[in-house]
């Protein structure tokens, strides 16, 4: 049954994908602001979107494999549009209220440190920062995609 995985290329193809754009966005990162960051590479938003990679990854080699008039692409085709939405939609909005959220307790901590009157809040514990790089640009979507359906696309080349 292991093996048989191994033998699976669009799911190979959609693993390698995500790989591969979550490792280009140290470089990506690197050129835009003269810093490596290496958590990048687990982390999630950015450019590429892996999201969008995995995904168009996968679709494109159900597309190869099952052909473009397939239930099963059909499926992942779908599949794909909706996650693709929801990393530029719902994703990156949640990311943007964390911005706006941090700033509210950044500003609330202020506040109460600012307040002598309130001995028993002094040497609260600094809260921990939202996480506000949680969805996609349509860009980063739009580039994940397209790297996604260019590895499957070039894989495909090299196995048949």
């Amino acid at each position: 049954m292991c093996v048989s995985i191994l033998q699976n290329t669009p799911l190979l193809v959609a693993l390698f994908c995500v790989l591969f754009a979550q490792f280009v966005k140290i470089p990506i990162h690197f050129l835009m602001t003269k810093q490596i960051k290496w958590g990048l590479f687990t982390s999630t938003g950015g450019m590429p979107s892996s999201h969008s990679a995995s995904v168009t990854g996968l679709t494109t080699s159900i597309a190869y494999e099952a052909g473009l008039n397939s239930p099963v692409f059909a499926v992942a085709a779908m599949f794909s549009f909706i996650v693709m939405y929801d990393a530029s939609g719902v994703r990156y909005q949640a990311g943007q209220h964390a911005v706006v959220l941090n700033q509210l307790r950044k500003d609330f901590e202020t506040l109460i440190r600012d307040i002598k009157e309130w001995p028993q809040m002094d040497g609260q514990e600094k809260m921990e920062e939202l996480k506000t790089l949680l969805g996609h640009k349509r860009s980063e979507v739009f580039f994940g995609a397209l790297t996604g359906i260019l590895i499957a696309i070039i894989i495909y080349q090299f196995i048949q």
